[in-house]
């Protein structure tokens, strides 16, 4: 009897425990530790890596983190003044750090036929890669019923298919090594439905999909695979999103300093906490995002009972846009 309620005692407290430290946090519990008493990131000291999408925003803020402890980087977007830019800036954070130790490789990522060449490149320099850092991508806006079919078929090319076939190239040399690690900007949308971003959501669902079939499949610890899950982020995606239509940009600009935002320095250095510590899934958001993830993901009944309150029906898409962007974003038609 003593211990059932011993038992009990722990599975209560575990559950409070859960419930309530998320709201004093900024990513999900398992990060939190790892960044407080895990391995450094100066563990990856002089490790060789690959960020896609590294112009700007978290893939940027990235380089920099990596940067400070003598990584050696290759820095990949298609707007090249940008990534001359981030170079710099990396080589003014870490005087050790010389000029060949930092390439500019500025590339298309949906350009398939560049990808091998590309790899052949980098692995021709610096005689190895060890970290592929999967970040280029782009967000959505959109009513679901409105999509045309070419924007979902336009943005999984970009955020789906670019990432699996750089991945595959990138995987085979590391297999030839016996080492390496494959790390992926997903996002929350890749664990909860996102509202007005269904081609978005479905393509982070399907990054999730791809990654943990190739976990399961290999079950190999010298090749780990981190998937990255941020939520509100400041950086200036929405001026690039795709929206409903082909071939068109949201165009509007975020608040970057909107108080529900994670900042990009912050994602970047928790995201490179990640890395170091091999971590398969890390999430990276303010509390109530984090919050509803939880309830989400681990607690799907209560995440349903509550969804089908008629106040959250009513308020739900307004108060989950203003959750992410600050703002309703896309008006329901």
């Amino acid at each position: 009897m003593v211990l059932c309620e011993l038992v009990g005692a722990i599975t209560i407290i575990y559950y409070i425990f859960y419930i309530i430290f998320p709201w004093f946090i900024d990513c999900d519990i398992q990060l939190f530790f790892k960044e407080k008493f895990g391995q450094p990131i100066d563990v990856l000291s002089r490790k060789v890596v690959w960020i896609t999408g590294s112009s700007s925003g978290i893939g940027e803020n990235l380089a920099y983190e990596l940067a400070k402890v003598n990584c050696k980087l290759i820095l990949s977007a298609r707007r090249e003044e940008e990534l001359i830019r981030v170079k710099k800036q990396c080589l003014e954070i870490n005087k050790n750090l010389q000029d060949n130790d930092i390439e500019i490789l500025s590339m298309d990522v949906c350009d398939y036929q560049y990808h091998e060449k590309a790899l052949g490149y980098i692995i021709n320099k610096f005689g190895k890669l060890d970290i592929l850092v999967n970040n280029a991508g782009r967000s959505q806006r959109a009513n679901w019923e409105k999509i045309d079919i070419k924007v979902d078929k336009d943005l999984f090319d970009l955020n789906v298919f670019s990432v699996i076939n750089l991945s595959r190239l990138a995987y085979r040399h590391f297999m030839e090594n016996g080492h390496g690690h494959l790390v992926v900007t997903s996002s929350l949308a890749g664990l909860l439905g996102i509202p007005f971003s269904g081609s978005y959501t479905g393509s982070k669902h399907a990054l999730h999909g791809y990654f943990e079939s190739l976990r399961m499949e290999k079950l190999n610890e010298n090749i780990p695979i981190t998937l990255v899950c941020p939520g509100a982020i400041s950086t200036p995606f929405l001026s690039e999103s795709f929206t409903e239509k082909p071939g068109e940009k949201y165009g509007l600009k975020t608040d970057v300093k909107a108080s529900n935002k994670i900042s990009p320095e912050r994602c970047g250095y928790l995201m490179a906490v990640a890395i170091a510590n091999c971590l398969n899934e890390c999430w990276i958001a303010k509390s109530v995002a984090l919050q509803l993830t939880y309830l989400a993901r681990y607690y799907p009944n209560l995440g349903e009972f509550f969804l089908n309150l008629s106040v959250i029906k009513t308020l739900g898409p307004k108060f989950l846009q203003r959750l992410r962007d600050n703002k309703v974003t896309v008006n329901e038609k």
